[in-house]
């Protein structure tokens, strides 16, 4: 959306956002006839129902600051989604997490079956990739192609996965601080990345620039982990959306439990700060991604 109609404060902005990307979503998302349909419908079960839609906003909000059209960073928006979901399908699937619910809703593997589960996140993958690639995404082949090689890498091996792999053999190692920072920058934090230097990529911004967005999602991925951490002590299960006390009830090393309830909370704080101060090169445009450093450490949910 252009920088003059967005709305006055962030609950606003998020929320009309949100609305945005549900219905592109919805129009990405068809469900074809065939006996193939049940793997669509649970495609949209887990992608439209809700959540805060924050790696969205983020694409959203890095774009605006280089003017570019809101026709193609909702794509990309979308794309970032559909990767995001797939990974928490994925996730609660009993061969990982082994969890029921999911944003106030039965898992999707609960609500359909573990066989179409797994093909459903295979498939939100792949369309994500789709998406990226098309032409409507942008007019430069190359630019298409970068953002397709960025988020291979934020979400294979050497990112996401990579990230969700060391968590699973995390009773193998010790794990201190620097482990933890690192496992959470490669599981969250490098699809945060990438949300906040898409916009930068659309629009063919300067290397200052990206490496400002660049330092600002290290911060804001690492605020939002410990912020999840504090909520998985101290968050209500109806309220956050899924069950809490998980890392504890596991014996996992995680922020809070090495740092302690008030030195993360602390932690979470100055990283916050210290994000928004990375956007000084944008001065007001980029108001809201500093409101939404913020935001993700005084979350409840």
């Amino acid at each position: 959306m252009s920088q003059a109609a967005l709305p006055a404060t962030l609950a606003d902005a998020l929320k009309s956002n949100a609305v945005a990307v549900n219905a592109e979503l919805d129009r990405l998302l068809p469900v074809p006839d065939g006996p193939e349909n049940r793997v669509h419908e649970a495609m949209r079960y887990s992608s439209l129902d809700g959540g805060k839609r924050l790696r969205p906003f983020l694409v959203m909000q890095s774009a605006s600051l280089f003017n570019v059209a809101e026709s193609a960073a909702i794509r990309v928006a979308c794309a970032i989604e559909m990767v995001h979901c797939y990974s928490l399908i994925h996730d609660d699937l009993p061969c990982m997490d082994d969890d029921d619910l999911r944003r106030g809703r039965p898992t999707c593997h609960r609500q359909f079956d573990e066989q179409t589960a797994l093909l459903a996140g295979d498939a939100l993958l792949t369309r994500a990739f789709e998406v990226l690639a098309g032409a409507p995404t942008h007019s430069d082949p190359a630019v298409r192609c970068e953002l397709v090689a960025v988020l291979a890498h934020s979400s294979g091996a050497d990112g996401m996965v990579g990230g969700q792999m060391v968590d699973l053999r995390a009773a193998e190692f010790a794990m201190d601080v620097p482990a933890i920072t690192r496992l959470q920058q490669m599981k969250t934090g490098r699809l945060i990345g990438f949300s906040c230097e898409a916009g930068a990529v659309l629009g063919k911004a300067g290397a200052h620039q990206r490496q400002a967005l660049r330092n600002y999602a290290h911060d804001l991925g690492l605020a939002f982990q410990i912020a999840d951490d504090l909520l998985d002590v101290e968050g209500d299960a109806a309220e956050v959306g899924k069950k809490v006390g998980k890392d504890a009830d596991a014996g996992k090393a995680t922020f809070v439990s090495l740092l302690g309830i008030e030195r993360a909370r602390s932690q979470a704080d100055m990283l916050a700060d210290q994000a928004a101060r990375h956007l000084d090169v944008f001065d007001e445009k980029a108001d809201f991604l500093r409101a939404t450093a913020r935001y993700v450490v005084d979350r409840r949910s």
